[in-house]
């Protein structure tokens, strides 16, 4: 374990602390929160995610180009799927300027399908980054927010929540033609809801009531199948900008 800190005194009141992945190390977004003198950084090997603010958040950063190969290569959804069971509050952190998307080759529906689909069925949030600075300062924004929290008492308000299985049930239902009833009959033929969002349309058509269309339909929403894939010059740009 390394620790890693800018000038300060040895008051530690109002010090924002990350814990950062070793393998995050050389990334341009350490290199700005060093200059933060209130950022103190302690680097070791995460179990998932990139930083973690507070033990109560972790963050998977990305580039646009790491996005895009994961998708491509079929990583993404297991990746999103490892944070999205984390114990802390998780959130995905996609860095990089919107024009750089149109040089992955990825069309602009399974992009956006792709997203919804994080964001919906594993309700896991998605922050855009303009760049390794601005991420750095996300992360400083969000170290603050959770130190100003533990100062606050919420009380609970409304019903309960619902059981894990009707949460669930209500993500799926968000898929294309899906709604509750279909929902609960591909949840209990899967057994999770990564299952679902990682099955082939082959395996999606062997559920009682999910026909060809229906099962293309959930491709496309979630992965974008039937696009092209990048071309090798884009597919080399992904590959040699990111990390898993």
């Amino acid at each position: 374990m390394e620790v890693m800190q800018g000038a300060t005194d040895e008051n530690s009141r109002g010090l924002v602390r990350i814990v950062v992945d070793d393998r995050e190390i050389r990334s341009q977004v350490i290199e700005s929160l060093k200059l933060q003198p209130h950022v103190q950084l302690e680097v070791r090997r995460l179990s998932v995610g990139d930083y973690e603010v507070g033990t109560e958040w972790v963050f998977e950063r990305k580039t646009i180009h790491d996005f895009a190969a994961s998708l491509a290569d079929g990583r993404l959804f297991r990746q999103v799927a490892r944070l999205a069971r984390c114990p802390n509050g998780a959130a995905l952190i996609l860095e990089g300027p919107d024009q750089v998307r149109a040089e992955t080759g990825i069309s602009p529906e399974a992009w956006q399908g792709t997203l919804i689909s994080i964001g919906l069925v594993f309700r896991l949030p998605v922050i855009r980054s303009a760049d390794p600075e601005e991420t750095a300062r996300l992360l400083i924004y969000a170290a603050n927010q959770v130190g100003r929290r533990r100062d606050v008492v919420f009380v609970p308000a409304g019903r309960r929540a619902r059981t894990l299985e009707r949460q669930r049930i209500r993500m799926l239902a968000a898929l294309p033609r899906i709604g509750p009833h279909r929902a609960r009959i591909l949840l209990n033929h899967f057994g999770s809801i990564a299952a679902v969002v990682q099955a082939a349309r082959e395996e999606l058509m062997e559920v009682r009531g999910i026909g060809e269309q229906i099962a293309r339909e959930i491709r496309e929403f979630v992965a974008g199948d039937g696009v092209s894939s990048p071309d090798p010059t884009a597919t080399s740009q992904m590959q040699n900008g990111g990390q898993e």
